[in-house]
This record gives structure tokens, C-alpha cells and sequence, in this order.
């Protein structure tokens, strides 16, 4: 998620937390642990303004209770889940590794491939245990086609955030891209047993398990 539309989810969030308040109630936001408490409402409204809420002020020690949430009965609390989880992922907690790395998600957007595998290097070696300057900048190496680094990045990320089920999907595309195609299964399954609403990495864990149960290889 680039550094425009972290910024439109925040503010659809906010306005959705807005709109469900009940007329007439104090527009107190609630605190981060009110929030993780209300994630176990029975009410979905309420639960959906739970992680509305965790997407603005939540946590790294806050991800396990997004991740539980992306197995919520309602969609819509399972959809703004995986949008607040990607949020909290992007925050490093150091101004100027956040200022860089929302340069370098206007260089990837940009298609400055190049600049942006400089400018995420610069993130990380501000901020050498934030996964997701890894990711990012495993991600610009993926289009690039230097598939090498880029498992080595996915490699930093995993290390730092094992949950990650955006770089366990990636390493299922850099293993189809070097015609490995159990590995590839192998890791998109992992991907969706963290995040089963993916709905494009399902597709290619089907289309794998069929090709390669038929021994025919995915083109």
C-alpha cells in the first residue's frame, strides 16, 4: 500500500468510525486498549470501529489481534483488518525512516525502480528492524528481475515479522517466476494460512495444485 493510499484508508476509516457513532455521543475516540477490548463484541459495528481505530493509533504488539480479526465472521471487518494491518506495518516509529519511505513509495508508484532500491537501502539502514522497508525494497527487486535479492529481502522480512503474508506470497512469485513451482505452492499456502482472504493467491494455489497433480507444468 503506497503513502496516498494509507493516507485515503485512514481518513475512509475515520469517517467510517465517524458515521457509526450513535447520534449525539461524545466524538471521544477510543483508547488503543478500549479498542483491542472491543475487537470481542458480539456486535460486528462495533468491531469494524475497533480496528478503525487500531488502524490509527495500533501497534506492532497489536498484529496478532488484526491477524485473528482477518478470520472474523463479517467481511467487513475482515477486509478493514487487512487494510489496518498493512497501516501498523508501515509504521517504523522514526520520523525520518517514515519520511523515506514514503519517498520511496512515490519512486515505486513512479516507476523509479532504481531510486526507490536506493531510497528503501536508505530506510533500512536507519531502521535495520523494520520489515517492511524490507519489503518494500524486496518488492522493487521482484520488478526489477533481480529475483536473488529479492528473496534475500523477503528473507529479512520473515526474520522480523514471520507473519508477513505479503512476503510469503512474494516468495510464491519469485518461485513461479524461477519455474519452482512446489516451492511456489508451498509458500502461497503458508501466505493464506496467515491471511485466507486473498483471493489472487487462492486462484494460483488452485491453478498449481491442479497443474502439477495433472504433472503438467503452470506456463
Amino acid at each position: 500500500m503506497d503513502a496516498a493510499a494509507r493516507r485515503l484508508t485512514i481518513a475512509c476509516l475515520a469517517a467510517v468510525l465517524a458515521l457509526a457513532a450513535p447520534v449525539g455521543a461524545p466524538q471521544q475516540a477510543p483508547s488503543r486498549e478500549a479498542a483491542l477490548e472491543a475487537l470481542k463484541a458480539p456486535d460486528a459495528g462495533e468491531r469494524q470501529r475497533a480496528v478503525v481505530r487500531l488502524a490509527q493509533v495500533g501497534r506492532m504488539d497489536d498484529v496478532p489481534a488484526l491477524l485473528a480479526a482477518l478470520r472474523d465472521v463479517d467481511e467487513d471487518v475482515r477486509a478493514i483488518a487487512e487494510r489496518a494491518i498493512w497501516i501498523v506495518w508501515s509504521r517504523s516509529g522514526d520520523p525520518e525512516a517514515d519520511r523515506l519511505f514514503g519517498q520511496g513509495i512515490d519512486e515505486m508508484n513512479a516507476g523509479r525502480l532504481e531510486e526507490g532500491i536506493v531510497t528503501f537501502g536508505r530506510v533500512i539502514r536507519r531502521a535495520p528492524d523494520f520489515a517492511e522497508g524490507w519489503n518494500k525494497r524486496a518488492t522493487l527487486y521482484f520488478l526489477a528481475g533481480d529475483y536473488e535479492r529479492s528473496l534475500k529481502d523477503c528473507d529479512e522480512v520473515i526474520k522480523r515479522n514471520p507473519h508477513h503474508f505479503g512476503a510469503l506470497a512474494g516468495y510464491g512469485q519469485i518461485y513461479l517466476q524461477l519455474r519452482e513451482y512446489e516451492q511456489a505452492l508451498d509458500y502461497f499456502k503458508r501466505a493464506l494460512a496467515v491471511n485466507p482472504n486473498m483471493a489472487g493467491v487462492e486462484l494460483q494455489v488452485r491453478l498449481l495444485e491442479q497443474a502439477l497433480g495433472s504433472r503438467q507444468k503452470p506456463i
